[in-house]
């Protein structure tokens, strides 16, 4: 019989102590190996109990959980998933702890003591199983070790862009500029700036990104990516004009589609439909973006659970766009970019650090 997955878990509630305790152990292949009450205990119980997961909740005394979640990432105690509040404040300090190293993050559906755990319990389980999965940890060791432009939790702002030989590329669409699909979710938030950040300020194209997060989390991510590029960086709204030069990332809670104008404009849309998985979703956010812009197309799919993106990056693949899949070796987890390497959707396999120069070659700056 295979052993279960040891979680240690943080919180300064007794409330939430009893019910992340009995989520977990409800799972059946998890088992409980330490319940923390700040971070300090986080840290000694780790040491003791060697999980194969943490937990780490942020507002706790004597030592808050992203200082903690510092000293685990360099311990390499093990992957770290963070339960937080989704009020504003607590988007803000979760996206800093998403750059700083953490694997992914659970939002308490009612505030920091919430007795609505339940709603999560289902996402709170399939992301402690990614996790504990083989080579998650290695990678995100990898990646702390090697990203120079991820930048500090409280060290932010403006890093230039490395100067990249540019090459002439016949625009097709007639729009003047090509256009790159990026779509990312789990580990997202950290290896994204080993993409975004190196890209320079003089890039013909428009770049638009789904990332899979909550709809209050955006707005502080996208000002976060804007300060830290030398592309600007939107959240994209119904009625937007597109431009080169621009980031616009997805809105949660809505997709991400394109109409042309008569007047060969490209304006942004923001449905609901179709239902989806996810939403925003890569799929409908990359099949609307070639259907305008063929294969001035460049799909990019990163890291993340599950299949989204893949199907639209065949078809792209297929109609002579420029398809990158993020490898194995650097993803922090090989679901949407493997799915997309399987289905023969990706023309380009790179690692997280090389797709920026891929973009590069292919548009020209």
């Amino acid at each position: 019989m295979a052993s279960k997955i040891r979680v240690l878990f943080a919180d300064d509630s007794a409330l939430m102590r009893r019910s992340l305790r009995n989520i977990l152990e409800a799972a059946g292949d998890i088992e409980v190996v330490g319940a923390a009450r700040d971070g300090q205990d986080a840290i000694e119980k780790s040491k003791e109990s060697r999980p194969d997961v943490i937990l780490l909740d942020i507002n706790m005394p004597r030592l808050d959980g992203l200082s903690a979640l510092e000293i685990l990432v360099k311990m390499e105690a093990a992957p770290v998933i963070i339960v937080s509040s989704l009020s504003q404040a607590g988007a803000a300090v979760t996206i800093q702890a998403l750059e700083l190293g953490a694997f992914d993050y659970v939002p308490k559906p009612g505030g920091t003591v919430s007795i609505n755990m339940d709603m999560v319990a289902r996402d709170l389980v399939s992301k402690v199983r990614a996790a504990a999965k083989a080579g998650v940890s290695a990678r995100l060791r990898q990646k702390g070790s090697r990203s120079t432009v991820r930048p500090a939790a409280r060290d932010l702002g403006r890093r230039p862009a490395p100067v990249c030989p540019a090459v002439e590329r016949r625009v097709k669409s007639g729009f003047g500029y090509p256009v790159v699909a990026l779509g990312i979710s789990t580990g997202g938030p950290s290896t994204i700036y080993e993409v975004l950040p190196r890209l320079p300020g003089s890039l013909n194209a428009a770049i638009f990104m789904v990332q899979h997060m909550p709809v209050n989390f955006i707005e502080t991510f996208a000002k976060r990516l804007d300060r830290n590029c030398s592309l600007h960086c939107v959240v994209a709204q119904s009625g937007m004009i597109v431009s080169p030069g621009t980031i616009y990332l997805a809105r949660g809670g809505c997709h991400m589609t394109l109409a042309k104008k008569i007047n060969r404009e490209v304006v942004i849309r923001t449905p609901t439909r179709p239902p989806h998985l996810f939403i925003p979703s890569v799929d409908v956010m990359m099949r609307s973006v070639y259907s305008v812009y063929g294969a001035d197309t460049i799909g990019v799919l990163m890291t993340g659970m599950g299949d989204d993106g893949a199907e639209a990056m065949v078809e792209i693949t297929r109609g002579g766009g420029i398809t990158i899949a993020e490898s194995e070796e650097s993803a922090v987890v090989w679901g949407m970019p493997g799915e997309a390497v399987a289905r023969g959707g990706a023309k380009i396999v790179a690692g997280s650090w090389e797709i920026a120069d891929h973009i590069i070659k292919y548009v020209g700056s």
